[in-house]
């Protein structure tokens, strides 16, 4: 007996031994996973400007949004039984314009009126949303009335920020740096804010969905400090506008003290909307047409959940490349990206549709990821560069606005589209090629030549 309990003992302290070394290799390795993020985040000149505050930001913006996706997973959005009318999904489709048409009227201009508090603003973002993450912590268990209008807060606290944050970015641009490189980066640690995030969130998901509110909560308040931190020359001067979302010359000339400015949207930026309108409606198609096509006709033995799992894990394959090559390539020319985006989601809708099968819908998700995610960075690239800093808010605001239409318009068309494989992915290429012709003839003769740096 005596024996067996020194025994015991031994084998105690040898795996509390084996604990500590696993928990100081994790550690180390945690550690050194930061170290590294931190000087990527820095890189370039970016720790200077103040860049790499941002970026920290928006990786804490991004595991927050993830934690509050997956707790309302089981609980208003993202499920849709296989048994639901494709009415009710029309319907949540037009539910998610809701954001977009307060964000877009109201809070741009706000946003653009108040520029010179900026900070403040993408604070005030974060602090409101951790703050409804706490009530909807407590609805979700409750199952208050005030669920839905929290939920409904949360997304538009989340679109308000993304519209500030994007108007912040040419303000911390270090000189080494282009706008296309600096917006991939951000983006590239929201992709990796998120996928941290996500496994934590669901694991604390499991002891109940207010539980990852609650981490989400935690993580917005975080996220409200760092927000506080950013550098002062975010806040931009004094200024208030309006945008008129119709191509022409850029309103770049002064305006007297005390005048409202009224300005056109600059041609470049104009044809670079257009133009992703594309991949935004063939994302939008691809979402609703190819998640009942898949369910009603399966390829071969595969699940259908696992085939649409595979669709799906492409094109976030794509987007993720898409930001990795924007954070890497030394220089992009937004006008050029854009359009190239554009042709080749037609010609792989086309591909699809000819040969249709597993390996073709990968292709077609990740292409559709890929194009995606360039043209976006290309855009907001633009917009930072033609349009002026007082009424850039207003200019994000209203360009996210159009292409979550473009989305919405793409996803109804696909629950519309009768459930037959190459019909529905030959009207996708259709209208692609036919949207393609659009741009190209009403583009501008001449988009304007690219500053240095700027794109």
């Amino acid at each position: 007996m005596r024996r067996a309990l020194a025994g015991a003992g031994r084998g105690t302290r040898a795996a509390g031994r084996g604990l500590r070394v696993v928990g100081r290799g994790a550690g180390r390795a945690g550690g050194y996973t930061v170290r590294q993020a931190r000087r990527a985040a820095r890189a370039e000149g970016a720790g200077d400007s103040g860049l790499s505050r941002l970026i920290g930001l928006h990786a804490f913006n991004a595991a927050g949004d993830a934690a509050v996706a997956i707790s309302l997973a089981g609980t208003l959005f993202f499920q849709v039984p296989t048994g639901e009318a494709r009415g009710q999904v029309a319907l949540f489709l037009g539910l998610t314009m809701l954001p977009f048409a307060i964000v877009a009227p109201l809070i741009g201009p706000f946003l653009d009126r108040f520029s010179h508090g900026r900070r403040w603003a993408i604070g005030a973002t974060m602090a409101i949303r951790a703050f409804l993450c706490w009530v909807l912590g407590t609805a979700v268990v409750t199952g208050s009335h005030w669920l839905f209008p929290a939920a409904l807060g949360v997304l538009v606290a989340s679109k308000a920020y993304g519209v500030t944050r994007a108007a912040a970015v040419p303000r911390l641009l270090p000189p080494s740096l282009t706008l296309v490189k600096a917006n991939a980066r951000v983006s590239l640690a929201g992709t990796v804010g998120a996928a941290v995030s996500a496994p934590l969130a669901v694991l604390a998901s499991l002891a109940g969905s207010e539980w990852s509110l609650r981490y989400a909560f935690a993580v917005f308040v975080v996220a409200t400090i760092l927000a506080i931190r950013l550098p002062e020359r975010v806040d931009s001067s004094a200024g208030e506008g309006t945008l008129v979302l119709m191509s022409g010359p850029s309103a770049g000339a002064a305006t007297p003290p005390g005048r409202r400015l009224r300005a056109r949207i600059p041609s470049a930026v104009a044809f670079a909307l257009r133009a992703n309108c594309g991949p935004r409606w063939l994302s939008g198609f691809l979402t609703m047409f190819m998640a009942f096509l898949l369910r009603d006709n399966p390829i071969g033995d595969w699940e259908p959940e696992v085939l649409l799992g595979l669709v799906i894990g492409a094109a976030g394959l794509g987007n993720t490349l898409g930001i990795g090559l924007g954070s890497v390539l030394k220089r992009i020319d937004p006008a050029l990206t854009v359009a190239l985006a554009l042709l080749a989601d037609a010609a792989i809708a086309l591909v699809a549709a000819l040969f249709y099968g597993l390996v073709p819908l990968l292709l077609l998700g990740l292409t559709a990821g890929l194009a995606q995610s360039l043209a976006k960075l290309s855009l907001d690239s633009t917009i930072q560069r033609d349009v002026p800093d007082r009424i850039q808010a207003s200019a994000f605001a209203r360009s996210d606005t159009t292409l979550q239409l473009a989305w919405v318009v793409g996803g109804f068309v696909g629950i519309a589209m009768p459930l037959v494989p190459r019909l529905g992915l030959g009207v996708a290429c259709a209208v692609l090629v036919a949207w393609g012709f659009f741009v190209l003839a009403t583009r501008p003769r001449r988009l304007g030549p690219t500053p240095a740096g700027a794109a």
